[in-house]
């Protein structure tokens, strides 16, 4: 069994579901409007795999409607990714931060001994 964070991850990893998780932010839609730009490249139940990923994830919701089965995106996932990332990002930033600093007083130091050195000659 994934954790939530690996199974969003998971399905984050392919272009086709970004994309369909791209056209969702626009706004609820259908399963067959979702579908519709991908079926030159690929068919419907292969695109209701990639949604049924999506849902696993919790990164979409589907209900129905009559006949109709709107899809809507999920965000709580997405923010709980967007946090577990923010807090490597912070981590990297000052990590690379002080090697910044480090290599500015090595270069600085280098400059100073070189210096030094070209006086005596």
């Amino acid at each position: 069994m994934q954790d939530h964070l690996s199974q969003t991850f998971s399905a984050l990893a392919d272009p086709t579901r970004r994309a369909i998780l791209a056209r969702l932010s626009k706004g609820e839609t259908s399963v067959s409007e979702l579908a519709e730009p991908f079926l030159k490249e690929m068919s419907l139940p292969a695109v209701t795999k990639h949604l049924k990923v999506l849902e696993k994830a919790g990164l979409v919701t589907k209900s129905r409607e009559a006949q109709w089965r709107p899809c809507k995106l999920n965000g709580t996932p997405l923010k709980e990714a967007s946090d577990w990332m923010d807090f490597y990002r912070q981590f990297w930033e000052e990590s690379f931060d002080r090697l910044d600093e480090y290599l500015k007083t090595v270069t600085a130091k280098k400059k100073a001994k070189g210096k030094s050195h070209g006086r005596k000659k």
